[in-house]
Parts: structure tokens; C-alpha cells; sequence
């Protein structure tokens, strides 16, 4: 049997206070912070004290707040619909509140929640939408924790979307029926392609397209997001990336994407997982191509999912290319790259002043061929190169570089996992890099960087390349290690 949900002592609402006169009496922090809360209303704001300290001063003079400046007086409280007694005094907050409640007048008086009516909620502010998050005075530090997420997971663009919407009601409630046309309508509306015109900056474009929305009655149109996880940690997946995941019919994912980031998606939507891990491909890009088309005719909304960034050795130009030939809408977001990741997890500079300027982004078959390619020059004059894919052609990398003249002493720093909890670090020079292809037990995405900005990394918690070159070789002959 299930327990009852347990009952609200304050129950939210929202006042209209359009043109009203809200007073807040204090000239210090507290009424300051009120000031600036009521100063995201319409609200006609009055400030009651003989003395205000300058930062409120200047609050009250770029907002055309009202101000008495006089000692509190209850007359002044007559005709608002709210008071706040903001004076940092208990028994001044009490007194107001005494005069406010006899003239029937609501009042919060700051952190004395046995002196309020109401309690001030910590607001998500995307008007004319407002998400208010209270915790009736037990914690508004917790609210503030809370308000700070929600706020993070709202586009800014949303309050646009809102007044836009409110446009389109009475024709909606005209030209669709009730039920699922309609209902389709706005679901289409707020997560389609005028929301995404709003996001864009594009406020004609998203008026013209719910136009043609309202007026078309076929399925809606399919739309896919080409969408960077980042190199693996939950919390590095952007915002943008996690709305779309919350919005997603169906989400197609790499074998790279931990479980983690694509359980951020919307519960019920459709999971088709397509592999593409290096030597293990559980479908050709080909027939990714033609699933994306085919998602996007059937009108889903899509989120293709890649670890790091789409755009670096992701494919997404493929993809890309069959979306614009078959017609389908598409956008990419941007996902943090690996090599970001991994330098972050060293604590290590890509580039450092009087060092070098500049970095280079590979794979390490791109050192397979028999001419080298012309970023090589790049790294030996100084650039940081990262290396993407890099564990079993290490030694093919390694030579390569040696050979066209970068120094065997050049720093490089390895990761495995980067960013995850079960990230591993290792750190040597070019010159014990052939080791990593004896490791095995390297699981995961390698990530190698090289360079001599990588000697200004943090190697207090890593590994030492050397030792495991020394093991590979005693394995391949059949020594015994010490």
C-alpha cells in the first residue's frame, strides 16, 4: 500500500502584482536582495528606509524604484499588495508585521518564517513562464541549489517561446481540434522547429514557421540533432545536448557513449545503439545514414549521440551529407572533445606562452602511410599534438616522428577514460610511447598528447611509460622481471 504524499503547510501560488505597489522596508542586504527578487515583476517597488546603503542606492536609482526616506512609519504600508520587512532587526520585523497583518496586508518578514504569511520562493525566471521553488523557510539554501539546476536546464529562450505560443492560442483553439491534433501542435511547437528558430536568435523565422505549422495537417516533420557526449563524464554533457536528449523520440548512440549519458535521455524513448568502436562496427555508416533518414521521414525527433564532439573524428560529415540530400533537418551541438578532457585530467596546458602556440588533432593510422602528413611538421616545430585512437599503432606514431626529426625526449602524456572516475594516467616521453601497445589491459579510448607543453602537466598520480616498455620487452622475449 502505497504512502501518502506528504502535505504543503504553504501553498504556491501566483499574485498578480502588475502596477501594484509592493513596499520593502530596510536600506541594507536584505532588503537589497528583495529589491532585486520583486524587481523581476511588473511590481511598482517602494523602499522605506532613512538610510540606505550605496549598492541599494544605486539599485533603487537604475531600476526607478520609489524611496521614503524617512523612519517607518505605518502609513506607508497602506495600499501595497505585499510588505516585506527587511530591517535586519527582530523587533522593528515585528512591528511590521503587527501593522502590515492589521491592515490586511500579506507580509514576509527575511528569515523569520514565524513572522511571515508567505514565504519568497527562489525563481526561474523566463517570463512570462516562472518555475518558483519554495521550501516553506527550512532551507533556502537547498532552493537555491535546486533553482540553479532547473535554471541550467531551461533554454533562455524559452520566455520568448511562451509569449509566442500565447499568439498562436486563439487561432489553435480555432483551426485544430481537441485532442491529439492539437495536442501534437504544441508539443510540436515547443520542442520543434520554432523552438528551435528562438534558440537560434531567429524571431521572424520561428513566427513564420508555426504559421505553416498551424496550417499544416499532414505528420509533423522529423528533425535530427547530431549531438556530442562528450569524452564520457555525465556532467560534461552540455546543456543544449541535454534538452535535446530530454526532447528525443529516439536516440542512436556509439558503443563509446557510456550507459550513464544515454540514460539522460527522455524515459520512454527509443534507444537503437549502432556500435562504431574501432574494429567493431555494428553497422557500416551507410546503413547509419539511411536510419537517420529514415527516422527523420517518419517525422521523429532524433538524437544522434557521439562520444566528444561530432565534428572531430566523429563522421558527422557523412551524416550530414545524406540529411541535406534527402532533404531532413538537422543541427549539430557541440560536445567536449577528448583532448580537452585528457589535459584537464593532467592538469596540462595544450598550449603555454613562449612554448608553443599551436596544437594538431589526429588519429595515429594518419602516421601509417608512407609520406607523412602535413601536420607533421607542425609537431616538430613546437606544436602540441593530440592523439586520437592512438594505442595500437603507438609504436608506428613514436618512429614516425623520431625519424622526421622530433626529439625522442618530447613529453607525452597517455589517458585512458579521460574524464571518468576509472580514467588511468601514464606520462614518459616519445621515446617509451611503443609500450602502450603491449597494454592489454587498456580497455577504453586511449588518448596520447605530445609535446613540449605536455612537460608543464601534473604527473603526481600517473603512471611511468618507461617501466611498461621495459615489461613489454621482457614479455616478448621471455625474460623474467624483476
Amino acid at each position: 500500500m502505497s504512502q501518502p504524499s506528504a502535505k504543503l503547510n504553504a501553498f504556491p501560488v501566483f499574485m498578480r502584482v502588475e502596477g501594484e505597489a509592493v513596499v520593502i522596508v530596510g536600506g541594507g542586504d536584505e532588503a537589497l536582495a528583495k529589491a532585486r527578487l520583486l524587481g523581476q515583476s511588473s511590481a511598482r517597488l517602494v523602499i522605506v528606509s532613512d538610510h540606505v546603503e550605496p549598492e541599494l542606492a544605486d539599485w533603487i536609482a537604475a531600476n526607478n524604484a520609489g524611496h521614503i526616506n524617512a523612519l517607518y512609519d505605518s502609513a506607508y504600508l497602506e495600499g501595497a499588495v505585499l510588505v516585506f520587512a527587511a530591517t535586519g532587526d527582530a523587533g522593528q520585523d515585528r512591528v511590521i508585521s503587527d501593522d502590515a497583518r492589521r491592515l490586511g496586508i500579506p507580509v514576509n518578514a527575511v528569515d523569520r518564517p514565524e513572522l511571515c504569511d508567505f514565504f519568497t520562493p527562489a525563481l526561474v525566471n523566463r517570463a512570462p513562464l516562472a518555475v518558483a521553488i519554495g521550501t516553506e523557510g527550512a532551507g533556502p539554501v537547498l532552493a537555491q541549489m535546486v533553482r540553479s539546476k532547473i535554471d541550467r536546464m531551461l533554454s533562455p529562450s524559452l520566455g520568448s517561446l511562451a509569449v509566442l505560443a500565447a499568439s498562436f492560442r486563439e487561432g489553435a483553439e480555432k483551426l485544430l481540434p481537441k485532442g491529439n491534433p492539437r495536442r501534437r501542435f504544441w508539443n510540436e511547437f515547443f520542442s520543434g522547429a520554432p523552438a528551435r528558430a528562438l534558440e537560434n536568435g531567429q524571431p521572424e523565422e520561428a513566427r513564420e514557421v508555426a504559421s505553416a505549422l498551424l496550417r499544416r495537417q499532414e505528420p509533423t516533420e522529423g528533425h535530427i540533432a547530431l549531438v556530442g557526449a562528450g569524452p564520457g563524464a555525465e556532467d560534461l554533457l552540455t546543456l543544449r545536448a541535454h534538452r535535446h536528449l530530454m526532447e528525443a523520440d529516439v536516440i542512436v548512440y556509439d558503443a563509446l557513449v557510456p550507459e550513464a549519458v544515454v540514460a539522460m535521455g527522455r524515459r520512454d524513448a527509443e534507444r537503437l545503439p549502432v556500435g562504431k568502436r574501432k574494429g567493431c562496427h555494428s553497422k557500416s555508416q551507410a546503413e547509419i545514414n539511411a536510419l537517420l533518414v529514415s527516422l527523420g521521414r517518419q517525422g521523429k525527433r532524433v538524437v544522434r549521440l557521439k562520444s566528444g564532439d561530432p565534428l572531430v573524428f566523429g563522421r558527422a560529415g557523412e551524416e550530414m551529407q545524406a540529411l541535406r540530400d534527402a532533404a531532413i533537418s538537422y543541427e549539430v551541438v557541440p560536445g567536449v572533445t577528448a583532448a580537452f578532457a585528457a589535459a584537464a585530467d593532467f592538469e596540462l596546458p595544450l598550449t603555454l606562452r613562449g612554448v608553443t602556440s599551436s596544437m594538431v588533432f589526429t588519429t595515429g593510422h594518419d602516421l601509417k602511410g608512407k609520406s607523412l602528413p602535413d601536420w607533421a611538421k607542425l609537431a616538430i616545430s613546437g606544436a602540441t599534438v593530440a592523439v586520437y585512437m592512438g594505442r595500437s599503432v603507438a609504436a608506428d606514431v613514436a618512429s614516425r616522428l623520431i625519424d622526421a626529426g622530433l626529439s625522442p625526449d618530447t613529453a607525452v602524456a597517455v589517458v585512458e577514460n579521460a574524464s571518468l572516475t576509472s580514467r588511468r594516467k601514464f606520462h614518459g616521453t616519445l621515446a617509451d610511447l611503443p609500450s602502450l601497445e603491449d597494454r592489454t589491459d587498456l580497455t577504453g579510448p586511449v588518448m596520447t598528447i605530445i609535446g613540449d607543453a605536455v612537460a608543464g602537466a601534473n604527473f603526481e598520480k600517473s603512471e611511468p611509460l618507461a617501466a611498461q616498455r621495459h615489461i613489454g620487452a621482457a614479455a616478448r622475449t621471455g625474460e623474467t622481471v624483476a
